[in-house]
């Protein structure tokens, strides 16, 4: 097994029976799906899963996970979910898979939050990794100019035709290349007073613990709590 797969499997064990479970986006979150999947159909492990992407809503679906719309629960009792950078006070930038907007309502009403991640996505502090913001479509060239004067070095997330990506919000991406954000909270702040910006790819005191994998297997680290 890759380590991926190892720390999907070993947050799965955190899912029990009459939960409801965000279920992540991304190649890692993948394999937490799988195996959830396995259990509903060879342990009867009875759940209801809120997805944050349509990709995960189709594979949990081929997965026979019964699934519930966000707005249909009144929470979620846990959620779930990669990340693509975890920083040593636990924030993150999460993203890359362009579902970050929903990925952040279903993590914002859920009573706990667990990232699961191979090693490589535990850093000093925020930034190698692109900051997505997600941006509706009327005046984002502009948005796009701001960012510029700003010095974000901003790019616009494009597909594999080369087109503007189109998330399953309707919206645009555009990556900031920051190299390190040395306060994250206030550039989440500015970020939220944009005019235009849905949502961006930080992810600010919303987990419990990480799952991190290693060559020696899963590792847990619990967020102190403040």
């Amino acid at each position: 097994m890759n380590l991926k797969e190892l720390v999907g499997i070993e947050a799965a064990k955190y899912v029990t029976d009459g939960m409801t479970v965000g279920l992540g986006t991304g190649s890692t979150a993948y394999y937490l799906v799988k195996e959830l999947g396995r259990r509903v159909n060879e342990e009867g492990l009875k759940i209801t899963g809120v997805v944050t992407s349509s990709k995960t809503e189709a594979q949990a679906k081929e997965l026979g996970i019964p699934l519930k719309a966000i707005d249909d629960v009144e929470s979620v009792d846990l959620t779930i979910d990669g990340a693509d950078e975890i920083s040593e006070d636990f924030q993150g930038i999460k993203g890359g898979g362009a579902a970050l907007l929903f990925e952040k309502v279903v993590a914002t009403y859920s009573k706990d939050c667990i990232w699961i991640v191979d090693e490589s996505k535990m850093v000093a502090n925020l930034g190698k990794f692109p900051l997505p913001v997600e941006v509706v479509p009327f005046g984002s060239h502009n948005i796009f100019r701001l960012f510029e004067e700003r010095n974000y070095n901003p790019t616009w997330r494009t597909d594999e035709s080369g087109e503007l990506l189109m998330t399953d919000g309707g919206h645009y991406i555009i990556d900031l290349h920051l190299e390190k954000i040395t306060d994250p909270r206030a550039l989440a702040k500015e970020l939220d007073e944009c005019v235009g910006v849905v949502e961006h790819g930080l992810f600010i005191d919303m987990i419990s613990r990480v799952i991190v994998g290693t060559p020696e297997g899963p590792q847990t680290l619990i967020v102190p709590t403040k």
